[in-house]
């Protein structure tokens, strides 16, 4: 009996170890940390966009002939998540952050000592395709939060990814201006270092299953055909991320360019109108939980309708431009709320509908920049304002049920 009661001393801390190691900090701790590191990994993919003349005048060449590259982030943003965003449903989300931190950091070292466009490109589509770290996290978000709360702590999350992103447009464009372009992205490779590997280190280390870099990517039809809602959230999304990309990755263009000839710095600080409408989010998620997601996407396609007619004529009054970007911004983090609530509830594999759905909003944001950045060299503003509208016409009217 001794022996036994040693044996199970001896043993018993065998069996705990494994509950230490994933155990996490208190839930406000975690979800901040969270909510921050997907600030700062959000701003990677948008770190061009108030860069673009400063990147132009390095290389030589006009700032239409460089405004593509805003495009081709977002682009490596929806390739990166197809292959590995579904692998939070399978993989070590502990490992799979802390590899992807470095990839992304690397990457960003890369672009900041890029030697021209072409290979500035390349290495901006990698960082942009490593960077999908808040789309790992979201999903374990929602599956720790509460039912009753769950789209308040999805907004939580999603108010810090907006934050970070009309952040990079804000201090990049001041950072760019005093240091140079090149600095911002060395400097946003720190900050990714620092703020992936403190999450990583938090992070649930249990393995849940197999999975490659295939298998998701594979799943991801079956899902969409098997959910309608998640189809709808999908086209909706697509409809309003498309709407804002194409006005606020050529929004730069148009503040340096003739019409009111602000630099760089001065066009960066416009971000902080958008940064007003981060409020929102908290807001959103207290009315999806209330009165359910549809009701919240059809005011915020209402708030964006609204706005690219105060769009246009921002083209020569800058007070129509200033409400018009609280406007979009409300509009987009509103709907990417109730979307991304409704689609991380849709299906039993959480991450994989998470992909699908991000991928349509970054897939439908990219074709609506390169068609943006179009329509500005040959129609003006004029032509920016008519692919956003395209783009929420095109992303309601699709959305309707199935038959």
């Amino acid at each position: 009996m001794s022996s036994a009661t040693s044996s199970a001393a001896t043993t018993a801390p065998h069996r705990t170890a494994p509950a230490r190691r994933d155990r996490t900090p208190a839930p406000g701790l975690f979800l901040t940390l969270i909510a921050v590191c997907s600030a700062v990994t959000a701003a990677n993919i948008y770190l061009a966009a108030p860069l673009l003349s400063l990147m132009a005048r390095d290389f030589g060449s006009a700032p239409s002939a460089v405004a593509w590259i805003a495009s081709v982030a977002q682009l490596g943003y929806a390739v990166g998540l197809l292959f590995f965003a579904p692998l939070g449903d399978s993989a070590n989300r502990r490992r799979l952050v802390a590899g992807l931190t470095l990839v992304t950091t690397v990457a960003l070292l890369a672009s900041a000592a890029a030697p021209g466009v072409g290979a500035l490109a390349v290495a901006v589509f990698v960082a942009s395709a490593a960077t999908v770290i808040p789309q790992l996290l979201v999903p374990l978000v929602a599956e720790r939060a509460p039912a009753h709360r769950r789209a308040r702590h999805v907004a939580a999350v999603i108010a810090g990814l907006f934050t970070g992103i009309v952040g990079a447009r804000v201090l990049g464009g001041l950072a760019g201006q005093a240091f140079g372009w090149r600095w911002v992205f060395a400097g946003a490779a720190v900050l990714t270092l620092a703020l992936g590997l403190a999450t990583a280190s938090v992070l649930p280390s249990r393995r849940r299953g197999t999975g490659s870099l295939f298998s998701g990517l594979a799943a991801l039809p079956s899902v969409l055909r098997s959910s309608s809602d998640l189809w709808r959230a999908c086209v909706r999304q697509a409809g309003m991320f498309g709407a804002w990309s194409a006005l606020w990755t050529s929004l730069a263009l148009l503040l340096t360019g003739p019409a009111y000839g602000l630099s760089t710095a001065a066009a960066g600080l416009f971000g902080l109108f958008g940064l007003t409408a981060t409020a929102v989010a908290p807001l959103a998620g207290g009315l999806v939980d209330r009165f359910g997601a549809t009701r919240v996407v059809r005011s915020a396609y209402l708030l964006a309708a609204v706005s690219v007619p105060l769009f246009w004529l921002g083209g020569h009054a800058l007070a129509a431009l200033f409400a018009a970007a609280v406007l979009i911004h409300a509009a987009l983090v509103a709907s990417h709320v109730a979307n991304q609530t409704l689609a991380l509830t849709a299906t039993s594999t959480p991450a994989t509908a998470n992909t699908a759905y991000v991928v349509a909003g970054f897939a439908g944001g990219a074709a609506a920049s390169a068609l943006a950045g179009a329509a500005y060299s040959h129609f003006g503003w004029g032509g920016v304002c008519g692919v956003a509208g395209v783009w929420l016409v095109l992303g309601w009217g699709l959305s309707w049920p199935r038959r």
